[in-house]
């Protein structure tokens, strides 16, 4: 069965998009398996393999290391005893129960694994030709992006990609970032990232790229469409839940959120609404500074 890859920078909803995919009850959700910090990752239950970086790039230099622990992923296939010698802590035997048994439902009842996660964002191409993934790759207005970084306080440590040699061989535009790696502009930074990825998704074949303001300004129709391009069902369910979820003001509802131990960064809100806010924090010249430095934006 044809496993559902949801990948983009962070911050560029992936997770709305995956639970929204969800939504419909034909697929088991997987969140994060190559972040390399625990939790999310580094449970081999899970993904048994090393996560070296963020933004691993995974490619035929190393697709053995990673291929056979990614088929058993998508096929649902639980590492039990895997993952009890590796993590004993309460909440991680509470995760166990959840993924082991949400797994096993998985494959008892013919679902698809839907993996969500930005890490694999310069790996999408592998999802797709390795993998078989159906590949949607979020990609967020620059604006938008940088200013949910600034108000995180995230940055970017390009060593991560830097030090990556088959990520530098692929993709050698990569080298020019290495003139912000020691610097404390936290926008140029971030603007380098968005421009970089965008570089990368645009030229990887066989994916959608997907504009999320677009995809949240008319939320049913691109939803219904994505539901096609993944070969779900479009059924009255879907559309139910989707319509709550993203129609809801934040706090006027319960929408359709997570539930349990996989937490993700959505939540019910209006959409349409959220775009609005998607400045916010950020000065008039923040913002003209960015969209000078992101060039022009083609969705």
């Amino acid at each position: 069965m044809t496993p559902v890859l949801v990948t983009g920078l962070p911050r560029s909803g992936t997770s709305w998009t995956g639970r929204m995919l969800a939504a419909g009850g034909e697929l088991i959700y997987v969140n994060e398996p190559l972040n390399p910090q625990h939790p999310p990752g580094r449970c081999p239950g899970v993904l048994r393999a090393s996560v070296t970086h963020r933004f691993q790039y995974i490619c035929d230099g190393n697709s053995a290391a990673f291929l056979p622990a990614f088929r058993d992923t998508v096929a649902l296939r639980y590492g039990f005893l895997a993952e009890l010698r590796a993590n004993r802590s309460p909440y991680d035997l509470g995760r166990l129960a959840r993924y082991g048994g949400a797994f096993l439902y998985g494959r008892l009842t013919g679902r698809r694994a839907l993996l969500d996660d930005p890490f694999a964002v310069l790996s999408a191409g592998w999802f797709a030709t390795e993998l078989g993934c159906k590949v949607i790759a979020l990609v967020r207005d620059p604006v938008s992006f940088v200013a949910s970084w600034q108000r995180l306080g995230w940055t970017v440590h390009f060593h991560e990609l830097l030090d990556q040699p088959l990520l530098v061989r692929d993709h050698p535009s990569v080298l020019e970032l290495r003139a912000l790696a020691g610097s404390g502009d936290r926008i140029a930074k971030a603007v380098a990232l968005w421009r970089f990825a965008r570089q990368v998704l645009g030229a990887t074949p066989g994916i959608r790229v997907v504009g999320y303001e677009a995809l949240a300004a008319s939320p049913i129709a691109g939803f219904m469409e994505l539901y096609h391009y993944a070969g779900l069902t479009w059924s009255p369910r879907a559309r139910r839940r989707i319509t709550r979820a993203c129609t809801t003001p934040a706090g006027a509802g319960p929408g359709f959120a997570w539930s349990g131990l996989s937490r993700t960064g959505f939540r019910p809100m209006d959409s349409r609404q959220a775009l609005r806010s998607g400045a916010r924090g950020l000065t008039p010249d923040e913002v003209a500074r960015i969209r000078d430095l992101a060039g022009p934006v083609h969705t």
